[in-house]
């Protein structure tokens, strides 16, 4: 898993690339819950993830979680196809706000 995370003006963005298994889910579980810490709404880009498990998907849940007790907007952008089916065969899809833009995700904030 590559990662960066970027810091608009009232939100931030984490572009994801690669496979997010057990490996690398502490690390992404770490950015997410960091950004959100900070007070920060989050905008996840999986556009260029190939491959997520369990354990990344658990770590995008706490995530939504957390936004949503501390009143933060949480969505995910352009989301690849195997990123998309393991949602949507886990029901998740119908769970976390989906963007198609960034625009999108800003008219919410």
């Amino acid at each position: 898993m590559k990662s960066k995370l970027s810091a608009e003006s009232n939100y931030d963005v984490l572009e994801l690339s690669g496979e997010i298994d057990l490996h690398y889910s502490p690390q992404l579980r770490e950015m997410i819950l960091g950004s959100l810490k900070n007070g920060n709404s989050l905008l996840i880009n999986m556009a260029e993830v190939s491959y997520i498990d369990s354990s990344g998907i658990a770590s995008l849940v706490e995530g939504f979680q957390t936004a949503k007790t501390a009143n933060l907007s949480y969505g995910l952008l352009t989301i690849s196809s195997p990123a998309l089916e393991v949602l949507t065969l886990t029901r998740l899809d119908r769970v976390f706000t989906l963007y198609d833009t960034i625009e999108q995700f800003q008219s919410q904030l």
